[in-house]
C-alpha cells in the first residue's frame, strides 16, 4: 500500500512538473520577429544510381526572403528557431564522362545495291542541363551565442529546364561479307563528326520533377553581439549570418521512359537516325554524296532515354548569406493599464494597490 501510494505521488508530481513547463515558461520567454533576405551559391550536382553514367557537375546560385521566429527565456542565451521563406534557384550542371553508345539503322542498301547497317557511333558525349526553380524552405533549429544550426526541408518546383547535348560522331558501314567501311564520305561514312554542326547546341525544352529536399545548415553570427540582458544593454536589430548548407533529393526528379517514338529510334534512345534521309531501302534514288545522315540526326540528351538510371537524386552544396531584420515588438497599451491600476482595490489607508502585468 506504501509503494502504492509512493507511485501515485510521483505521478502526480511529474505531471505538475510537465504543466509548469508547458503553461509557465511561454510566461517568461522571450519571443522576436524576424523578416530577412538569404543569398547562397555552390555546387549542383544530379546523382543517378544503376546507370552507365556518375554524378554530374555544375554551379548553382539562389536568393530569397524569409520570416523567423526566434524564442527562448531572457535569461539565457540558447534561441529556437524558425523559419518559412520562398526563394528562386538557378543553376547548370553536366554529365561529362565517355560512355559510348551505337545506334543502327538496318538492312540498307549501298550504292552497288549491297545490303548492310549504318551504324552511329557516339563518343565524348557532353549532356548539360539548365534549370530554374521556385524554393520553399521549412527550418527549425537553434541558436547559442555565435552557432546556429537549422534543419528541415526544402521544395524545388522546377519551372524552365533546357538541355544541351554535345557528341562526336562516326559513321561506319557493317557488312556481313566485308570488314566495316570507315571514313568513305561517298558512302556517308564520317569520322569524328561535331554534333550538332556547330558545335554548340542551342538547348531543348525538358522538364524535372517537383522535388523535396532535406536540408542542413550551419553556421554563425556575424559582426559584435551584446552578452547581458538588461534593459541598459543595446540590442541589435539586423542580424548577419553566414553557413554553410546540403540539400540533398528525396525523391526520382527525372521521367523514365519506356520509349522516344521519333525517326529510326535504335534500343536505348540516346540518339535517333532519320532513315528517311539518305541511305533507304525505300527510296527509288538515294543520295549518297551529302551529309544529310549525320546533318539531321537527332539526339535524345541523356536523362530522357530508355533505362538512363532507376532514379535521379538532387545534391546541392555550398554557403548561404541570410540578413534578418526584427520586426517592432507590439506596444503595451497604456490606457488599459491605467484603467486597470485606478480599478484596483484600495487598502484602509486610502493607498491604490497596483497590478503589474
Amino acid at each position: 500500500m506504501k509503494n502504492t501510494n509512493y507511485l501515485v505521488k510521483k505521478r502526480l508530481s511529474y505531471r505538475l512538473f510537465l504543466f509548469a513547463l508547458l503553461f509557465c515558461l511561454p510566461l517568461h520567454a522571450n519571443i522576436n520577429h524576424y523578416v530577412g533576405a538569404y543569398g547562397n551559391i555552390g555546387e549542383w550536382s544530379l546523382m543517378p544510381s544503376n546507370s552507365d553514367y556518375k554524378a554530374s557537375l555544375g554551379v548553382a546560385g539562389g536568393a530569397g526572403f524569409l520570416y523567423e521566429l526566434q524564442a527562448g527565456p531572457m535569461s539565457n542565451q540558447t534561441r529556437f528557431l524558425f523559419d518559412v521563406g520562398v526563394g528562386a534557384f538557378g543553376g547548370m550542371t553536366r554529365y561529362s564522362q565517355s560512355v559510348s553508345s551505337e545506334a543502327v539503322l538496318s538492312d540498307q542498301l549501298d550504292m552497288d545495291g549491297d545490303k548492310f547497317d549504318y551504324v552511329y557511333e557516339v563518343n565524348d558525349r557532353r549532356d548539360q542541363y539548365k534549370s530554374l526553380a521556385v524554393q520553399v524552405p521549412l527550418m527549425v533549429g537553434f541558436q547559442y551565442k555565435r552557432l546556429y544550426m537549422l534543419a528541415g526541408m526544402k521544395m524545388y518546383t522546377h519551372v524552365l529546364t533546357r538541355s544541351y547535348s554535345t557528341a562526336n560522331v562516326t559513321t561506319f558501314g557493317r557488312y556481313a561479307e566485308f570488314d566495316d567501311f570507315r571514313d568513305m564520305p561517298e558512302y556517308q561514312f564520317f569520322t569524328n563528326v561535331s554534333y550538332p554542326a556547330s558545335g554548340k547546341s542551342k538547348g531543348v525544352p525538358t522538364s524535372f520533377k517537383l522535388d523535396v529536399d532535406a536540408s542542413l545548415e550551419i553556421g554563425a553570427r556575424l559582426g559584435m553581439m551584446a552578452e547581458g540582458t538588461g534593459y541598459d544593454v543595446p540590442k541589435r536589430r539586423i542580424e548577419y549570418r553566414i553557413a554553410a548548407f546540403m540539400d540533398y533529393g528525396l525523391l526520382d526528379i527525372h521521367y523514365k521512359r519506356d520509349q522516344l517514338a521519333v525517326g529510326a529510334l535504335n534500343a536505348d534512345g540516346k540518339v535517333v537516325p532519320l532513315s528517311s534521309m539518305g541511305y533507304n531501302t525505300g527510296a527509288t534514288a538515294p543520295v549518297y554524296n551529302t551529309r544529310t545522315m549525320v546533318d539531321n540526326l537527332v539526339m535524345n540528351d541523356i536523362m530522357t532515354t530508355t533505362n538512363f538510371a532507376d532514379k535521379v537524386n538532387n545534391l546541392f552544396v555550398g554557403v548561404k548569406f541570410t540578413v534578418l531584420f526584427q520586426l517592432p515588438a507590439p506596444r503595451q497599451c497604456v490606457v488599459c493599464r491605467d484603467a486597470y491600476s485606478q480599478s484596483a482595490p484600495r487598502s484602509s489607508r486610502g493607498r491604490g494597490v497596483k497590478y503589474e502585468e
